[in-house]
C-alpha cells in the first residue's frame, strides 16, 4: 500500500476508481506532443538515463496490488504490468528494464533524478510539479474509509455523523488532506509520522476512522488490521497517478503517447481488471 503524499495540505484531492478505465486526464503533465518519428526507440536514446536501458524507480517495499511478492521486475501487479506495457509502447525488451530504488519522499524532489521515470503511486498535484514532471494518468484512485467492525461509524456514516468523529492520518498525505477539506470533522485530525503509526491508533481506539486510496485501504482492511472493515470509498474528485519525470525530461511526450496508444487499445483497462477489480465494487459514501 502507498502513501499518497503532497508538499500543502490544500493541494490537489482525490480521484475515482469509479473512472476506472477512464485515464486521459492531462492535469499537470508537463508534456508536449510528440511525432511518432521522434519517439522511435533510437530518437529516445539521446534522453535515456542509461542508453539502450529503461529504468523505471519505485520505492522498496513495494506491495500488492501494485506490486506482486516485492519484486517490480516480475511485471505482475498493476503499476509493474504498466511501466512494462509503456516500455513495450517504447521498443524496449523486458529485459532492458532496469529498476532503481527512489523513497517515495524523494522521488518528487526538485533535482536531476537516476532514473527515466518512477512509478509509485505518485498523486500529480500543481506544488509537485512545480520541482517535476508528470505524465498524463495512468489510474485514477478514490480516497476510502477504515474503520473497526462494530464501531458507529460503520453504520452512522452520513455527512452530518462524519463530522461528528476523531479521525487520524499520516502528515503530508492527500487522505489527510481529503479529511480536512471534504469531511470538514469537528474535531482536529490526529496526525502521525507513519501510516504504521496511524494503524496503530485505529487499533487502540485513539480515532475512529483512518482514510486511505481505495486500494490500500482494502489491503489494510483485509491483510493488516484485524476485525477492520472498509466502510466505503467517497466519490470522485480528480486526483489521478502519473508517472514522475525529471522537469522538462523530454521523453515525457513518447511516454504519454504510449499512454494514449494503452488507453484507447483497452491495455490500461484490462490491466486494472486484472488486479484492481475487487475495487469496483467498493461502495460509495458521501464526505
Amino acid at each position: 500500500m502507498r502513501r499518497i503524499m503532497i508538499t500543502a495540505a490544500g493541494a490537489a484531492l482525490v480521484t475515482g476508481l469509479a473512472a476506472c478505465g477512464s485515464t486521459g486526464s492531462t492535469a499537470g503533465s508537463g508534456s508536449t506532443t510528440a511525432s511518432a518519428a521522434s519517439c522511435g526507440n533510437a530518437a529516445i536514446q539521446k534522453n535515456l538515463y542509461a542508453k539502450g536501458s529503461l529504468t523505471v524507480a519505485t520505492d522498496k517495499p513495494v506491495y500488492p496490488p501494485w506490486f506482486a511478492s516485492n519484486d517490480p521486475a516480475n511485471g505482475k501487479g498493476y503499476e509493474s504490468a504498466v511501466a512494462y506495457a509503456v516500455a513495450t509502447q517504447l521498443g524496449f525488451k523486458k529485459s532492458q528494464v532496469k529498476w532503481a530504488y527512489e523513497p517515495f519522499n524523494n522521488s518528487y524532489a526538485p533535482g536531476p533524478k537516476k532514473f527515466d521515470f518512477d512509478i509509485n503511486e505518485i498523486s500529480v498535484t500543481a506544488a509537485r510539479a512545480q520541482a517535476v514532471t508528470f505524465s498524463t494518468s495512468y489510474y485514477n484512485v478514490q480516497q476510502a474509509l477504515i474503520a473497526l467492525k462494530g464501531t458507529p461509524i460503520v453504520t452512522k456514516h452520513a455527512p452530518a455523523d462524519l463530522k461528528g468523529y476523531v479521525f487520524g492520518d499520516q502528515i503530508g498525505t492527500t487522505s489527510l488532506a481529503f479529511i480536512n477539506s471534504q469531511i470538514q470533522p469537528t474535531h482536529m485530525p490526529k496526525v502521525y509520522e507513519s501510516l504504521n503509526d496511524v494503524k496503530q491508533g485505529l487499533q487502540t481506539h485513539q480515532i475512529a476512522a483512518l482514510v486511505a486510496d481505495t486500494p490500500t485501504a482494502q489491503f489494510i482492511s483485509s491483510s493488516e488490521i484485524k476485525n477492520s472493515v472498509l466502510v466505503g470509498q467517497f466519490p470522485s474528485s480528480g486526483e489521478h497517478f502519473g508517472l514522475l519525470f525529471h522537469k522538462g525530461n523530454p521523453l515525457v511526450g513518447c511516454v504519454d503517447k504510449a499512454l494514449s496508444t494503452l488507453n484507447r487499445g483497452g491495455t490500461l483497462t484490462a490491466l486494472q481488471k486484472k488486479y484492481l477489480q475487487v475495487y469496483l465494487s467498493v461502495p460509495t459514501i458521501k464526505p
